[in-house]
């Protein structure tokens, strides 16, 4: 479901790229974006290109930029389990994931044990924006639809447009979300106003979902007076008490133990309400998940984990 909403959002970018640019643009840098001198201009999301590197100045070598993941390098190594995948759907059909292929499933449910074979994707429609046969699915009214797909779309736009000021030097960092726009919105959906959230630092759009502004992005990113933080943090380390929304923190997998320990305080205080963290595959290699996990366990804290296969793992060993 998510690889096709984003193909189709992609798709309506493309038409819809220098109308959306045009109105956001002005509203988030004003004065402080110079397309002329530009190291980076605006690029369609279906098309490389290139730009300096991620910190200005230490290197100005060009580099190649594309949307699609890069395949696993211990994809080779696993080629022996490609012969086991299970596509439940349509047999012929799989997904190249980064660490080998898997097949889609339907069906959503709890695996107690460790499989034999990879564990499917899961998915309601098909590659053509049909809903599966036999697909357990809620349908949204038209209005939940039309935000969600709105916040999808604002939220790839605002990266672009970061990630640009980023290249030429005026904020120090920025990290995007490109890819992972259905898991921000989709999961920030189906959450409850007082479900307490910790982030790693690619679920802006959670943020957004729950009344976050732009110019309240533009804030922190800037690290200007208006800044919650008042310019302490770096930029996309954001937080919101207002929105339930702990402020992001750098080392990779901190907020895991502490969305469980949130979680049992919530326990303690009898709320109906729950903690919901976010991780990538690689913060999986540290030890702070195994310490969560335990915790969660033991606790029977009411903690949602929710972890990313995006195939960066950019940050720990693994």
């Amino acid at each position: 479901m998510a690889s096709w909403l984003l193909g189709r959002s992609s798709r309506i970018l493309i038409h819809q790229h220098h109308h959306l640019h045009k109105k956001y643009l002005p509203f988030l840098l004003g004065p402080f974006l110079n397309h002329n001198n530009s190291s980076c201009s605006s690029f369609p999301s279906t098309e490389p290109f290139r730009c300096r590197d991620a910190f200005p100045g230490k290197n100005s070598s060009p580099t190649l930029f594309r949307f699609s993941r890069h395949e696993s390098t211990q994809a080779e190594a696993q080629l022996e389990l490609e012969q086991d995948v299970a596509t439940e759907d349509e047999p012929n059909q799989v997904i190249d994931f980064p660490g080998g292929k898997v097949g889609f499933t339907s069906e959503m449910r709890f695996i107690s044990e460790s499989p034999e074979k990879r564990v499917p994707c899961y998915r309601v429609l098909d590659d053509n924006g049909e809903i599966v046969k036999y697909s357990n699915y809620v349908q949204v009214s038209k209005e939940m639809g039309v935000k969600m797909y709105s916040d999808m779309v604002t939220l790839q736009t605002m990266d672009n447009i970061f990630y640009e000021v980023q290249r030429q030097g005026r904020i120090s960092f920025y990290l995007t979300q490109m890819g992972e726009e259905a898991v921000n919105i989709a999961s920030a959906a189906a959450l409850a106003p007082d479900d307490i959230i910790l982030l790693q630092y690619r679920e802006p759009g959670v943020l957004l979902w729950r009344g976050f502004t732009l110019q309240q992005f533009v804030h922190q990113c800037f690290g200007n007076t208006h800044d919650f933080g008042k310019g302490r943090q770096m930029p996309i380390h954001y937080g919101s008490n207002q929105h339930n929304y702990f402020t992001v923190s750098s080392p990779i997998a901190t907020q895991l133990p502490q969305a469980v320990g949130a979680a049992y305080s919530l326990k303690m205080d009898g709320k109906s309400a729950c903690a919901v963290t976010f991780c990538g595959d690689g913060a999986t290699s540290e030890g702070d998940f195994h310490a969560a996990m335990n915790f969660a366990a033991v606790m029977e804290a009411p903690v949602v984990f929710i972890c990313r296969n995006n195939g960066w793992a950019i940050s720990s060993h693994c």
